[in-house]
């Protein structure tokens, strides 16, 4: 599913063009932001992730009216990876080499360690840990053939601080982090850069499907879970937006950028400066 916008729109001359992006975890939220700040810059993008097909496909026709570049999509499930390498192929074909891979694709739940269910601990690692990496291991050859690549992973402040009862989602993320360190040091030399976004609670789709969580966990009303349980943590008490997340990632993936690697970027309001 494909949507192309006529090339003499502005932004195609932006600071990404001639640049092809696959989005995981796009279709919402965080990625959605990312998305539309990469396609704004000029890079056509492969958005993924669940929805309606009608909502898909006026997602792509949007995107595509608004910026100019191309606009695809991919529903590969990230829990498969057989089916996030052929994401990759088809991005490739369809629009040419991957050039900015942002791993962005989570899930959440949160429980006490002792009744934390099996199921979602694997789903959790599966899409927020190995995912990435079979993502990343599809692309990171071409990219250092080619002497050019951005991969940006979205991680969390919970990549650097731990919380009570999110063990899998802690776990992942620190994982992650691990990841990004490695990548960054293989692709050194070849021009590929590695680095992760740190955001603290942004209001999502994925952030509102926890509170439900965090009320049944603290005994708290919602109001009480957003005041003492989300927001407490950053000192601006206020959420992050996914548009001061998707213009850093547009400045990772920028050729300014390339000296900055292997390294995690905080956009908490102050999270972990405590």
């Amino acid at each position: 599913m494909t949507n192309t916008s006529s090339s003499s729109n502005p932004s195609v001359l932006g600071a990404l063009a001639g640049r092809n992006a696959v989005v995981t975890g796009s279709t919402s939220g965080i990625g959605l932001g990312i998305a539309r700040a990469l396609a704004a810059a000029g890079a056509a993008v492969t958005l993924n992730g669940f929805g309606e097909p009608a909502e898909i496909s006026g997602l792509l026709a949007d995107l595509a009216e608004q910026t100019g570049v191309a606009v695809r999509y991919s529903g590969a499930d990230m829990r498969r990876p057989e089916q996030i390498a052929a994401m990759i192929a088809e991005a490739e074909m369809a629009l040419g080499p991957v050039d900015i891979l942002v791993n962005n694709a989570g899930i959440q739940h949160v429980a006490p360690i002792e009744s934390f269910p099996l199921d979602r601990w694997d789903d959790i690692i599966a899409i927020n840990l190995n995912a990435p990496f079979h993502a990343i291991r599809a692309v990171f050859g071409g990219m250092k053939a080619r002497g050019w690549g951005r991969i940006i992973n979205t991680g969390s402040a919970h990549a650097l601080v731990a919380s009570p009862f999110k063990s899998a989602y802690v776990a992942a993320k620190h994982g992650l982090m691990g990841l990004t360190k490695v990548v960054a040091l293989e692709g050194a030399e070849q021009g590929v850069t590695c680095n992760t976004l740190c955001p603290g609670y942004v209001w999502t789709p994925l952030v509102e499907q926890q509170i439900a969580d965090q009320c049944k966990v603290h005994n708290k009303s919602r109001d009480e879970v957003i005041r003492d349980i989300l927001l407490a943590p950053q000192p601006t008490r206020r959420f992050v937006t996914v548009e001061e997340v998707g213009a850093l990632a547009v400045f990772l993936a920028s050729d300014a950028a390339r000296s900055i690697t292997g390294t995690s970027l905080s956009v908490d309001g102050g999270w972990v400066a405590r």
